[in-house]
């Protein structure tokens, strides 16, 4: 089907008539790019031709037989079907002008001394044009030549003397031309446009309109447009491409989104090549530097490329914009990309892009420009190479892609260096290496480590080590990397040396103590914006938030760091320490809304290990805020980024969490199976250790082991005091502890603990004080308990975490049963259940609604309706009424209640309309019955 080529048949159309009725012959050039069309539009007209009573001679050029002598002649003669008197005469005419001498270039003038072979030309040309005569007496001649520009030249002289007596003869000619480099035949081109009975026919790109018609997609004309669309932004309107791409994405066919096909069968890979092999070899030549390139650029580097006057690059551009091929500076698209470097050798490819990597080094271009084809050439021999690749390798690590930097620094290792810059590179190689997977950074971790320790452990290449040591577990030798300078050597950029101190102490807190700075060195460090290294400044926040101060705010400095930082590629890793900080300094909500920045970051997908901690710290947030299903989602991830024996001693954090999700959920079989996860020794040295022992130690109460919890608890106050680091955002020890000793019915020693916690200077934040205040309400009088959950609650309620307001919700409504207000109570424990419920915790929802009798509190199974007004309000709408009718305020009912304010305003304007009420003043004094029971406002805090 002829699809936006009816303009142009129309035209044939015309002139066939023409000819016909006036017995005026004509010539037509029909031109386009090569899979324009032309062929097709052609073999429509000669059918159409035939039809109306015309004879059609069929012929076709080839480049294969340019040198094939009147071969393009022949094929029109031979389809005329002669008697047999005439075509013996022609065949006879034809033998004698093959010994004649050569012909001059078609439509040029003749040699001298081709008198002779004139004569044998003159009776060819003479015959052929008196055989056309006869064969047009019974109606129009048309002689259809396509692909003219590969005719040979005998074929084009014969075709120019018919051409020059159309004027009363009734025979059209149509020939079809392809956009070429520059025309083979310049002077019969001339004078064939020269013609007065000339025509040219253009076939432009189908548009969009056009594509449409020919696309079969579901989903009515939106999806059609949309998908014929997509088709042209792919193939530029060339009628081939369309066909094969639509043919492709046919049902059955192989489709765009599949992998790449080593051997280019697909229809559209074939149609490319199709393209490209029917025009001349310095197209394809052209299009196969772009490839290599692909990047847009001028046609002057193109022909440096090439190593061809730049001049002679630009007519190849040309063509291959025209054939669809190219947009702009460059290729169309990746998958035409695809096709041309599948079509070429290893060999092919990698020599080409040597020589794109030279001439873009002599152009000046970036290092990161010319390493991409250094590496993929797999080429190092000339001496600017090595510079040029090291310099690539750190601008990749700067910019988050610690892939491309490994693979410069693979090719530096192969290079001939010396022993400095071998160093160098794999220091470089073991950070990018390490930031895919660090069991593939282990080797030259360990031929780096042996090159620092001959050295005396006094070369920056000893501090590149600690990072990676400390990951490692191996601490003893991270030590002696930071010990092997002076204690004035400021070693690095605003205090490498220091920064990399500070991280050993704070990761394995029981070594070099005297490192540690007073509180306000480490806030001058944390925040100073210029003079100090973002190194340094996320090292000391950490620092703040395990060494709390008054003087320091954690929490506004970690929030600046990231504010500052968070748009860097490369600083992911940098910012998980300011991550660590929030989370130990209780803003798991915080840590949460930035961990979902970054992990929305493109750079991060190319770093498996910095994914792998963001997500293990937001499920450890995750979990804080009550959030099982989140915290387990992430926790997992974090688990399949990385292996867990390439977490060395960091598996601590998302095994602790995982541990502690499943026992909060009851699933305490699978809580088992990650406690019978490998972990290593040196993990109990960490502030990470003491989370998996107290999430173990959680475990084992909820297994009925008090023994086992008490000492996985107390080894952790052991170490923590031991540390200096004694701060609740990290685990808060004494109130697990306390949870214990509850369990054990040891309310004086649990009292105790609890007071101490709370007593614990700079190291308590709102959760940990809430939790501590609902279990020791657990141990003071009916009078003052009400009290202390009323102020929990509201400490919980403000930190975020639910599931721990799950448990103060259900305290208060069993404190109020005890108290006989026996309605409320009811409330407060549906609130509590629908909360477990929506924080994954299926089991506290069901503890929560089964109480033994001797817990005061009624059972309350799932789905029991108690007996409520009959005024059509829903349990959530009577909720936000009751609120509404003591006067609290949208957003005040929002925060309460865990919905939005838009949820609040919907459900008063369905209240107002059941109850027919205009205002919330007007809201019945019945609702306050209803309301949660937090109107009790603490009236001082507890210690």
């Amino acid at each position: 089907m002829l699809v936006q080529r009816e303009e142009q048949l129309d035209r044939l159309r015309r002139a066939f008539d023409a000819c016909a009725e006036h017995q005026r012959g004509h010539v037509a050039l029909v031109t386009g790019a090569v899979g324009s069309g032309k062929t097709s539009l052609l073999e429509t007209f000669s059918e159409w031709a035939g039809a109306a009573g015309g004879r059609v001679l069929g012929a076709a050029g080839s480049r294969a037989e340019r040198g094939l002598h009147l071969g393009v002649l022949g094929q029109l003669l031979h389809s005329a079907r002669l008697d047999q008197e005439a075509a013996a005469r022609i065949e006879n005419l034809m033998r004698d002008a093959a010994f004649a001498g050569p012909l001059p270039e078609p439509g040029g003038d003749a040699a001298d001394g081709a008198a002779a072979g004139d004569r044998v030309w003159a009776p060819l040309l003479h015959g052929l044009f008196t055989a056309l005569l006869d064969l047009a007496d019974a109606g129009p001649l048309v002689l259809a030549v396509d692909d003219v520009h590969h005719a040979d030249p005998a074929s084009l002289h014969c075709l120019l003397y018919v051409t020059r007596r159309l004027r009363h003869a009734r025979i059209m000619v149509v020939l079809t031309e392809a956009s070429t480099l520059r025309p083979p035949h310049p002077l019969f081109r001339a004078e064939l446009l020269s013609q007065p009975y000339f025509s040219r026919i253009s076939l432009p790109p189908l548009t969009v309109d056009g594509i449409a018609r020919l696309v079969d997609a579901d989903g009515g004309a939106a999806a059609v447009r949309e998908a014929a669309e997509r088709c042209l932004s792919m193939t530029g309107g060339n009628p081939l491409l369309t066909r094969a791409l639509i043919d492709e994405r046919a049902p059955g066919g192989a489709g765009d989104e599949r992998g790449a096909d080593p051997t280019g069968g697909d229809p559209f890979d074939q149609a490319v090549l199709g393209c490209l092999y029917r025009h001349e070899p310095g197209v394809r030549r052209v299009a196969q530097a772009l490839a290599v390139l692909n990047r847009p650029v001028p046609t002057e580097l193109l022909g440096h490329v090439l190593d061809v006057v730049p001049e002679s690059a630009a007519p190849a551009v040309r063509v291959l914009r025209t054939a669809g091929l190219m947009e702009a500076d460059q290729l169309r698209h990746p998958r035409i990309l695809r096709s041309i470097l599948t079509d070429m050798s290893p060999e092919e490819r990698r020599g080409l892009h040597q020589r794109v990597a030279e001439v873009l080094h002599e152009h000046g271009a970036e290092p990161g420009a010319v390493a991409e084809h250094l590496v993929a050439a797999a080429w190092a021999d000339a001496p600017w190479v090595v510079p040029v690749l090291s310099d690539a390798a750190a601008q990749a690590l700067a910019s988050g892609r610690p892939d491309v930097a490994a693979a410069c620094l693979r090719l530096v290792a192969r290079a001939d260096v010396d022993e400095r810059q071998r160093t160098a590179a794999t220091a470089m190689l073991v950070n990018a290496r390490w930031q895919v997977n660090p069991l593939a950074a282990n080797g030259h971790l360990s031929e780096l480590v042996e090159s620092a320790r001959a050295a005396g452990w006094s070369t920056g290449a000893a501090l590149a080590t600690v990072p990676f040591l400390l990951w490692q577990g191996r601490v003893e030798e991270a030590t002696e990397a930071v010990s092997g300078f002076s204690a004035d050597d400021d070693h690095g950029p605003a205090g490498r040396l220091r920064a990399m101190q500070l991280l050993v102490s704070l990761s394995h807190p029981d070594q070099l103590a005297s490192v540690r700075e007073t509180p306000s060195t480490w806030s001058r460090a944390a925040t100073a914006p210029t003079s100090v290294s973002p190194q340094l400044q996320a090292v000391t926040v950490l620092g703040t938030a395990l060494l709390p101060n008054a003087d320091t705010d954690t929490v506004a400095t970690a929030e600046q760091l990231l504010q500052r930082h968070h748009t860097d590629d490369g600083a992911v890793g940098l910012l998980t320490a300011p991550l660590l900080a929030l989370l130990w300094s209780g803003r798991c909500d915080r840590v949460v809304a930035w961990a979902d920045i970054l992990l929305n970051r493109p750079a991060v997908r190319h770093a498996p290990v910095w994914r792998a901690v963001v997500r293990a710290v937001r499920a450890e947030a995750a979990l804080r805020l009550g959030d099982l299903p989140g915290a387990e989602h992430h926790a997992r991830a974090a688990l399949e980024d990385i292996p867990a024996p390439a977490w060395g001693v960091a598996i601590a954090g998302p095994l602790a969490t995982l541990i502690a999700c499943a026992t909060e959920a009851g699933r305490f079989t699978e809580a088992d199976r990650w406690l019978a996860h490998p972990v290593p020794a040196g993990m109990f040295r960490t502030p990470l250790g003491v989370h998996y022992l107290a999430a173990r130690g959680r475990h084992h109460l909820a297994m009925g082991r008090p023994h086992a919890a008490t000492a996985d608890l107390r080894r952790c106050g052991e170490l923590m005091r031991g540390w200096g680091i004694d701060v609740a955002g990290l685990v808060p020890w004494r109130l697990e502890l306390a949870r214990v000793q509850l369990s054990v019915g040891n309310k004086t020693h649990a009292t105790q603990l609890l007071q101490e916690q709370l007593r614990v200077a700079h190291g308590v934040d709102d959760r940990t004080r809430g939790r501590s205040l609902r279990l020791l309400a657990t141990t003071a009088a009916q009078d003052h308990r009400r009290k202390l959950l009323g102020e929990a609650v509201n400490l919980l309620q403000g930190c975020g975490d639910r599931l721990e307001l799950v448990r103060a919700l259900g305290d208060t409504g069993q404190s109020l049963q005890r108290a006989g207000d026996s309605a409320r109570a009811r409330l407060l424990v549906r609130r509590a259940y629908q909360l477990a419920q929506d924080c994954g915790a299926s089991v506290l929802a069901q503890r929560l609604i089964r109480r033994d009798a001797g817990g005061a509190l009624p059972a309350y199974p799932a789905g029991a309706e108690a007996h409520e007004p009959d005024d059509g309000l829903s349990e959530a709408e009577r909720r936000v009424a009751a609120l509404a009718a003591q006067g609290h305020t949208n957003r005040q009912i929002s925060s309460k209640l865990f919905i939005t304010v838009s949820t609040v305003e919907q459900h008063l304007t369905r209240v107002y309309r059941k109850l027919d009420v205009k205002r919330r003043t007007d809201l019945p004094a019945r609702l306050v019955a209803y309301a949660e029971p937090l109107v009790e406002e603490p009236q001082g805090a507890a210690s």
